[in-house]
């Protein structure tokens, strides 16, 4: 089909099919093909598409306002959303501010984190601790704390790169993740690169509880998040949770931060927190950051949508589907049986060096050899490959480099938390097809 030249600057020269609509966990385009939405876009739709609860509550917004600034007026969505996530998140995390998407959450929280260090006679304090490989955002700030280097290497010049730690990559390091012994074993690395830069001069360490793009559904080993909570505790460092990706339900658990007993000082939340109906995240802080920054001046920091009523309508709408629906449980236990799968083709397909995740947080990694975990060439371009044979049968997922940007692949299987297991069978069934299909393709290039 000829398509018109668009004037739309993509990240690239790939066209795709023109999407009609959305209902649920499928996708139709202007010619009537249908998707399974295998991967939630890119992990946002947790409840699926064209909800018509969220719909109806924005329609109820839009009659009231759609815009009121928030240095003129407060509004009652902005509100009774940030009352209802308090209510959601783990204790303290009472004072929330909102922004448009993932990035923007942790560029307020690195500043709030630099404010309060300031705020609280600590000016020496600037440097985040971050990790290698991880991802934090596509803004200047974000990349700085982002471990991705195929990501950043081209804006080094123009940003101060932030000291990093290895992720506790047990699978690739020969390590029991089972084992307390190799969480903290991670864990000392922090230590070490704090002792390293001068305790002093640390503000924060930012971290995914479960790892997203740039690490492929990272689940970290047993004891690893509670030992860093307690080295950040013991350094007078803030703990800031990336749940960009993992709140919201995802992992089964309204926040990852749950299945550890984790507390941070800061978390983010987006993606699943507006499930795609609007760009929406929010920062949540511990009360006694926020009133420190405010006492010093105020929050020197801002969003002209900042708290937009309507999507703050729109997260509540969402929140309130994931509570009214038991999405959250829904996670847990589908997401066990999308592993059971998932480890059911590894044991069918070699080229499958890794199955890991949580809830419906889930990834496979490629290897060219099972044994020494070796990554396929890079040059075969494997993740991308994989997208697209899955994309031709009409299956949705979402892959990325898996050792830090230039090397390694793996491909994220995370379907909107509403799946049910028919669903699961058919995204199986479609996975099934195009691993033969990438192995068949794969066998001749890697003799």
């Amino acid at each position: 089909m000829t398509r018109t030249p668009s004037h739309l600057f993509y990240q690239g020269r790939q066209r795709r099919p023109v999407l009609d609509q959305a209902r649920g966990v499928y996708l139709w385009d202007v010619d009537g093909k249908r998707y399974i939405d295998g991967s939630s876009g890119a992990m946002v739709c947790n409840i699926g598409h064209s909800n018509p609860r969220v719909l109806e509550a924005m329609h109820r917004q839009m009659e009231r306002s759609t815009f009121g600034y928030r240095l003129h007026f407060e509004t009652e969505a902005s509100e009774a959303l940030a009352a209802k996530t308090a209510a959601l998140l783990p204790e303290g995390l009472d004072r929330v501010f909102f922004v448009s998407g993932g990035s923007e959450a942790v560029e307020s929280a690195l500043k709030l984190a630099r404010q309060w260090a300031l705020a609280t006679g600590q000016p020496e304090r600037w440097k985040v601790v971050t990790r290698e490989p991880s991802y934090h955002g596509s803004t200047l700030g974000a990349l700085a704390v982002t471990g991705y280097d195929a990501l950043t290497d081209p804006f080094a010049p123009m940003m101060r790169m932030m000291p990093r730690v290895p992720a506790p990559r047990a699978y690739l390091d020969g390590l029991d993740p089972s084992d307390p012994a190799t969480g903290r074993h991670y864990a000392e690395m922090l230590r070490a690169r704090i002792e390293a830069e001068g305790p002093d001069s640390v503000l924060a360490f930012i971290v995914e509880p479960v790892g997203g793009a740039s690490t492929g559904a990272l689940v970290p080993p047993a004891g690893y998040m509670e030992a860093v909570a307690e080295i950040c505790r013991e350094y007078g460092i803030l703990l800031i949770l990336d749940e960009v990706m993992t709140g919201a339900g995802r992992t089964g658990a309204f926040c990852a931060a749950e299945h550890w007993g984790v507390v941070p000082d800061i978390m983010v939340l987006s993606k699943g927190f507006a499930a795609g109906y609007v760009p929406l995240g929010a920062m949540a802080a511990q009360g006694e950051i926020v009133e420190a920054v405010l006492d010093a001046g105020g929050f020197l920091h801002g969003y002209t949508y900042a708290g937009n009523p309507l999507a703050c309508a729109a997260g509540l709408a969402v929140v309130e589907e994931i509570e009214r629906q038991g999405l959250v449980a829904n996670a847990a236990a589908r997401g066990g049986s999308l592993l059971a799968r998932l480890r059911g083709l590894m044991a069918r397909f070699p080229v499958i060096g890794d199955v890991r995740g949580m809830g419906l947080l889930t990834a496979m990694e490629f290897v060219a050899d099972r044994e020494s975990l070796a990554p396929l060439p890079a040059h075969l371009n494997a993740f991308s490959r994989f997208v697209e044979m899955a994309y031709a049968r009409g299956l949705i997922v979402y892959s990325r480099r898996s050792r830090g940007g230039y090397a390694g692949d793996h491909v994220l299987v995370a379907p909107p938390l509403i799946a049910t297991e028919a669903q699961l069978d058919e995204i199986e069934g479609l996975l099934e097809a195009t691993l033969e299909e990438f192995s068949a393709a794969l066998a001749p290039e890697t003799v």
